[in-house]
């Protein structure tokens, strides 16, 4: 179907856009300073499996109808974009009750169920305008056409970027997480990076929101 040539220059493609930060690497950033380890774990898994929608979606032929229309790629946008705000304002409100989590010994995530981090991970990895554009645009740039069975070649090149995005998403999550684990040896400390997480979402939901189209 794929020739080993193109899943290597789709590969390489994808790992260049994956490894510079963007929403789904700072999501799962933040959810590993407010949250811990577990939560970002689970929404690395919820960020795939979102992404991997999109791509199931261009091979069917609706990613171009998204690519194509203004509105719907901005209603879109604007969707993921809010909902990230809310979640950034909610782990801002709620950095306190991360430091008293340690201290009661239910640091990682306490309060928080695996299936909703899982599903709060889903909307950001589906809505995320920077996956959105690439597999529209660039995605069927790879496939050959004249071998046939078109929607299978691009599901087949979307393991390949699911693969390379599981493994660089979870590099930086229990790399933060990491970190929150040095901050957690003071409540103080926890609760600004509990707040610092809930910042960076916050940033992220306005840079969503003003990114341009890109063309």
């Amino acid at each position: 179907m794929v020739s080993p040539e193109r899943l290597i220059a789709f590969g390489a493609m994808s790992f260049l856009l994956i490894v510079v930060p963007g929403p789904s690497v700072l999501f799962v950033v933040g959810r590993a300073l407010s949250q811990g380890r577990r939560a970002a774990l689970t929404s690395v898994v919820g960020n795939t499996v979102g992404a991997y929608v999109l791509i199931v979606a261009v091979a069917l032929g609706v990613g171009s109808v998204v690519e194509r229309s203004v509105v719907v790629f901005t209603v879109l946008k604007l969707a993921g974009a809010a909902y990230l705000v809310y979640l950034g304002v909610k782990a801002w409100r709620e950095r306190g009750a991360l430091a008293r989590a340690v201290t009661d010994g239910e640091a990682g995530g306490a309060g928080v169920g695996g299936v909703r981090t899982f599903w709060e991970g889903f909307a950001v990895g589906v809505t995320n305008p920077k996956t959105l554009v690439f597999f529209a645009a660039v995605l069927p740039q790879f496939v050959d056409r004249g071998q046939g069975q078109v929607a299978a070649q691009m599901l087949l090149l979307g393991v390949v970027f699911s693969v390379i995005a599981v493994a660089s998403d979870t590099v930086w999550g229990l790399a933060a997480a990491t970190a929150r684990d040095w901050f957690a040896r003071s409540p103080r400390r926890l609760s600004a990076v509990g707040g610092a997480g809930g910042l960076a979402m916050i940033g992220l939901g306005v840079t969503v929101a003003v990114t341009g189209r890109k063309d």
